[in-house]
């Protein structure tokens, strides 16, 4: 981790100005093809949640921004940023669950599965002091829904700078399956043209 220096940093009014709004996050949502991602993780056995996130955690990583965060009023860049998620129960509530960055995806799906595993067998929200932590990506899945916008609920008391990320249900559409995936960002730090170089490392690597 290490500080950016604010005085000469190409952002410095951005991030000033938009730091005092009492809503300073945006969210686009967009489509991307997970056709080959999808016959993919079927041939490999692997979720296609779980093919999916690692997929979208790999391209955060990629992206410098999405490893900017606000702490103590400074702003840092982070080594490294990993996934937590929310995960459906059979009962229809969720819980978080706290996964591990890794470049291997065999190394991040043996993390992954027993983790999703766990948390659907407990109960209640599973917030602690991993899945709570600030060097993560809050990911969610709303596969009910092929939903074209989207909110967060947001206690706007609470300093936070992590990203969000979720994604919705993917449909067929002219022999392509299409996802909806909300970014939801703090604009102090990044611009749509940040989120852009997201989704397009994204859908390349869905195609990889």
């Amino acid at each position: 981790m290490k500080k950016i220096d604010l005085n000469s940093w190409n952002r410095r009014e951005h991030f000033a100005f938009f730091s005092q709004f009492d809503e300073p996050f945006f969210s686009i949502v967009a489509e991307v093809d997970c056709t080959v991602a999808y016959r993919k993780a079927k041939e490999q056995d692997i979720p296609f949640f779980i093919w999916y996130l690692y997929q979208s955690l790999l391209a955060a990583n990629q992206v410098e921004p999405f490893r900017y965060r606000i702490i103590d009023n400074e702003v840092v860049v982070l080594d490294e940023i990993h996934a937590s998620s929310t995960v459906a129960r059979e009962d229809h509530t969720f819980g978080f669950t706290f996964m591990p960055y890794r470049e291997d995806i065999k190394a991040f799906v043996a993390e992954a599965l027993p983790e999703i595993e766990r948390v659907q067998q407990l109960e209640g929200l599973c917030f602690d002091e991993k899945t709570s932590r600030t060097d993560v990506i809050h990911y969610s899945s709303i596969p009910w829904i092929n939903f074209t916008a989207l909110t967060h609920a947001r206690h706007n008391a609470r300093k936070d700078s992590v990203p969000k990320i979720s994604f919705g249900q993917y449909q067929e559409k002219e022999g392509k399956l299409m996802m909806p995936v909300s970014v939801t960002v703090h604009h102090g730090l990044m611009d749509g043209y940040h989120v852009g170089l997201f989704l397009t490392k994204f859908q390349k690597l869905l195609e990889s």
